[in-house]
């Protein structure tokens, strides 16, 4: 299991789209609306790396998407 967050900036006025378009994607755990630098936090999880970035990259394909970037969470034991 992969879990990452991803941070979403999209273009003024596409914020509706994005988060109704994005919160319906598989893999897609949370959607969170922020102000800073960045306009949406969005949680995945994900079974391995591949399938994470998959979804990473329908993300950005989303209409509006003009900037991402993502951490990949990690156990400590």
């Amino acid at each position: 299991m992969v879990i990452a967050v991803t941070m979403v900036n999209v273009q003024p006025g596409k914020e509706r789209d994005f988060y109704n378009a994005v919160k319906n994607l598989e893999n897609v755990r949370d959607v969170i609306h922020v102000f800073g630098e960045f306009d949406f936090v969005v949680i995945v999880e994900a079974k391995d790396l591949a399938e994470l970035n998959q979804t990473v990259d329908k993300i950005r394909g989303l209409d509006g998407v003009t900037k991402t970037q993502t951490v990949i969470g990690a156990e400590l034991e």
